[in-house]
């Protein structure tokens, strides 16, 4: 895949650079919006949700994206909104 000039992948290269049968991904939303990845055919569809968990020093942090499908080789992964947990809601 080719680099911007920031040294991030673009989005124009990301599809061009998937073969016909790749599923081409979008994040949008949280700590991985803006990232597009390539599914490669050989590794089945696109997950229906996956999970992201960011690992540091504190407490780590869940992510969630649920996909939605634009057309059979392209999807939007959409972060989950944060569900309320009942300690949340007592405090």
């Amino acid at each position: 895949m080719r680099q911007s000039t920031e040294g991030e992948p673009s989005h124009v290269d990301a599809v061009s650079d998937a073969g016909s049968d790749d599923a081409v991904l979008l994040f949008v939303g949280g700590p991985l919006d803006g990232r597009v990845e390539i599914r490669e055919a050989r590794h089945g569809d696109p997950l229906p949700t996956i999970t992201h968990v960011h690992l540091h020093g504190g407490p780590k942090v869940v992510h969630r994206y649920d996909l939605q499908s634009l057309t059979d080789s392209a999807g939007v992964y959409h972060l989950r909104p944060r569900a309320q947990r009942d300690a949340d809601a007592d405090a």
